[in-house]
């Protein structure tokens, strides 16, 4: 059974990504944090390329 899809609206993908990015200065694994975030790893790549 898959999750049902959810779309982020641009001020969510921006805020996600911030913190991912604070996460990763923290020294944080990217796996803790695309769990962290909600967002798979694909997503997370997706959004960093726009």
């Amino acid at each position: 059974m898959s999750k049902k899809r959810k779309r982020h609206t641009p001020e969510q993908i921006v805020k996600k990504l911030r913190d991912a990015d604070e996460m990763l200065d923290a020294g944080e694994e990217l796996a803790t944090i695309l769990q962290t975030i909600e967002v798979s790893e694909a997503t997370y790549h997706r959004w960093r390329i726009r």
